[in-house]
């Protein structure tokens, strides 16, 4: 393809030459040979055309014709290359590796430059996605094959006698299946926000009645979690799902619950310039610079202060960024020079 689009080029580029060349050429002769002599009678050819001014129009055509060859050859150079080196790293990606990236060189065309930044940003992309994909299979895996194996366990114990049915055992068991419940739930509402088919049944409300709903309602967790919570719940209107908003400031809380034991929570809400926001800030161990760009990925835990030892299936802040960008906002941590973490959804300001 590459070298048909070259030839195509200087075969262009060549006949542009010998048509131009060819009309002044004639062009000439004709009025030298005709029009000349019925303007200008006293003279006569010979005054004014002699062999060597057609053979030096000749040479002329012979320099242009070259000129537009090289000319040609360099322009089908510069256009061709960046599609060469988008085509390989396409055909790589196609195989499989999604590490190609296409190459650019200096002096080329604006529009090749964009070109190969978009579809190093599409590479890119996919190269995350796969690995996030091959990440989340395994945490999948995980998080699934540990309530599985204790009900497998009690099961069996209570098939082989080796357990005594009681409502306890059978409390823990359900509790069990509440969990991998909890987990299908969650992996389904991130997947239909991935795929932006989360169903949201908009109204208008209020983030502030909404953020005192879900405190009320973990007030006992909160509690047991020795948390302080206070509230600065300014009045934020918007058009969102109520259920999905509750959704995910439970979540937030739950974190604070989890991984903030013991801290002061601060729950807020208000207007900005753009959006409506809510935010819930704790003054536990917060989290690295390094971990606060890796806390929305999914399954993804700190490995010191936000461990696997404290619970959750990872699926927390993914799940809230998930339904803020269902609604057109999003969810991002605040940057602060203090211990704790702050988590804000923003959303869009209604019309």
């Amino acid at each position: 393809m590459s070298r048909n689009l070259n030839s195509r080029i200087v075969r262009a580029m060549i006949a542009l030459t010998l048509l131009a060349f060819a009309v002044v050429y004639f062009g000439l002769i004709a009025y030298f040979f005709f029009i000349y002599e019925w303007l200008y009678p006293e003279f006569t050819n010979d005054d004014f055309l002699r062999t060597g001014d057609i053979v030096t129009l000749g040479l002329l055509l012979g320099i242009g014709i070259s000129s537009a060859s090289l000319l040609g050859w360099i322009l089908a150079r510069r256009i061709v290359e960046p599609l060469k080196s988008v085509a390989e790293a396409a055909r790589r990606v196609a195989e499989g590796d999604f590490s190609a990236r296409a190459s650019l060189r200096g002096g080329n065309f604006g529009e090749a430059g964009d070109l190969v930044d978009d579809f190093n940003q599409m590479a890119e992309r996919l190269q995350r996605a796969e690995t996030e994909l091959q990440y989340s299979n395994s945490a999948i895996a995980h998080e699934l094959r540990t309530p599985l194996t204790i009900l497998r366990g009690r099961l069996q114990g209570l098939s082989d006698g080796a357990f005594t049915a009681s409502p306890e055992l059978y409390a823990r068991l359900i509790e069990h299946v509440d969990d991998l419940s909890a987990i299908v739930e969650e992996l389904r509402t991130l997947a239909l926000g991935n795929a932006g088919q989360l169903d949201l049944q908009v109204g208008r409300l209020d983030l502030a009645e909404e953020a005192a709903a879900a405190m009320n309602a973990l007030e006992e967790p909160l509690a047991t979690a020795g948390i302080t919570a206070t509230r600065q719940l300014g009045r934020a209107v918007t058009t969102a799902d109520r259920a999905r908003l509750r959704q995910a400031f439970v979540a937030l809380m739950e974190n604070c619950c989890r991984y903030a034991p013991g801290s002061t929570v601060l729950v807020e809400t208000g207007v900005s310039t753009e959006h409506v926001f809510f935010r819930c800030t704790d003054t536990g161990p917060g989290l690295s610079a390094e971990n606060r760009a890796r806390a929305f990925e999914r399954f993804w835990r700190a490995d010191e202060s936000r461990g696997r030892a404290r619970g959750g299936s990872g699926l927390g802040l993914p799940i809230v960024k998930a339904i803020a960008r269902a609604h057109g906002g999003d969810a991002l941590i605040l940057p602060s020079q203090n211990i704790g973490l702050s988590v804000e959804i923003r959303l869009p300001r209604p019309d």
